[in-house]
């Protein structure tokens, strides 16, 4: 983006300072500066009140396949401007960074070409993500040892978050979350995640690493055979996982979890076999974590666990049948609302929900005058 329209777009947005009530706890962004002018971000209160029309920000939604970027309206939701291009991890993280801030620089410009308050930059990503927005895992992008946040704050406040976060948050403010105060959030696509919405913000932990659902291996011993079984959910109700088991044994080879399903709707026994026996065990885990948190409701997102159909179907009954309390199995169990569009606007709900108004949290001294 041209500094000159960048710093005179700030000027323009800072001088129009109001009055905002600050807080202690430590948000999750880093200051940055644009050439010509200096910022001072601060710890306040998140947007509240009547959205301005015009207000908007950044999501990017990073996975392992694509990096889904757009424009996102404040006060609906909406995504006003996208562009998606494809991950290639396989480059290295600095490749995949300097891609993904240049889709930044680009919504910029389409923000300010349109006359939009930019709010700042969201940036949802499939790693474990600290309170404090360092990215502590690489399993899908090697960025772990980058200094993401700074290279993104270096052109406006930036919020880094868990993809499955960024999606339940989402869902709590525009989604199928909106009528809970306490809703259980799951996605499965490619992985499986999950997390606890309460008040509208996803309990991340102490760490960071609060309700990892899906990759933690429940061992126990066969007691036919003796052999110890370490059975994972995600290498057995995944959209991965639905492709190895079912290739195993399906009249045909199988190269998405999609492939999978349609052969399940179709009557092949063995897709049925697998769909069902995976959404039977994703609900048996669902149930689990249900008995365990008291939830209002369960919210599933993701390709897969949207998809309908037996795998859906599967995955009700079972949660339904697992869970303990009699008067908590009528619970409403629903599908996310946003869609293949949860990730990027989840990701910038995060600068919504934990930066405040632009007005208020950048003071800026123009000093080319």
């Amino acid at each position: 983006m041209n500094s000159n329209r960048a710093t005179a777009s700030l000027s323009r947005r800072a001088r129009r300072i109001s009055t905002i009530t600050c807080r202690t706890r430590p948000l999750p962004f880093s200051a940055g500066s644009l050439p010509g002018i200096r910022l001072t971000f601060r710890k306040c209160s998140p947007m509240v009140g009547n959205p301005d029309p015009a207000a908007c920000a950044i999501g990017l939604d990073v996975g392992g396949t694509k990096i889904a970027a757009g424009l996102v309206g404040y006060a609906s939701g909406t995504v006003l401007a996208r562009r998606t291009v494809p991950t290639l991890p396989q480059r290295g993280g600095e490749a995949v960074l300097s891609d993904t801030l240049a889709l930044a620089e680009w919504l910029m410009e389409e923000a300010d070409r349109r006359d939009l308050e930019l709010q700042g930059i969201g940036v949802g990503v499939p790693e474990l993500v600290d309170p404090e927005g360092n990215i502590t895992s690489s399993h899908s992008l090697a960025w772990q040892d980058i200094s993401v946040q700074p290279a993104f704050a270096s052109l406006a406040p930036t919020v880094v978050e868990s993809d499955v976060r960024a999606g339940a948050l989402a869902e709590a403010m525009y989604g199928a979350g909106r009528a809970y105060q306490l809703f259980f959030y799951v996605t499965v696509g490619t992985g499986i995640s999950s997390t606890l919405v309460q008040d509208g913000r996803p309990f991340a932990g102490a760490r960071g690493n609060a309700l990892i659902m899906a990759s933690s291996p429940f061992s126990v011993e066969c007691s036919i055979c003796g052999e110890a079984l370490n059975p994972v959910l995600e290498e057995f109700a995944s959209g991965p996982a639905l492709v190895a088991r079912y290739n195993r044994h399906g009249s045909r080879v199988a190269e998405r979890g999609e492939d999978v399903t349609t052969a399940a709707e179709e009557g092949e026994d063995a897709a049925v076999k697998v769909v069902q026996s995976a959404g039977e065990a994703l609900g048996n885990s669902v149930a689990f974590l249900v008995n365990v948190m008291d939830p209002e409701a369960v919210v599933v997102g993701g390709g897969l666990g949207s998809s309908g159909g037996l795998y859906w179907d599967s995955f009700v009954s079972s949660t339904r049948a697992h869970i303990w309390a009699e008067n908590s199995r009528k619970l409403p169990i629903l599908p996310a609302a946003m869609g293949a569009d949860s990730g990027l606007i989840g990701a910038a709900a995060t600068v919504f929900r934990n930066l405040p108004a632009t007005t208020g949290a950048i003071q800026a001294t123009d000093t080319l005058n």
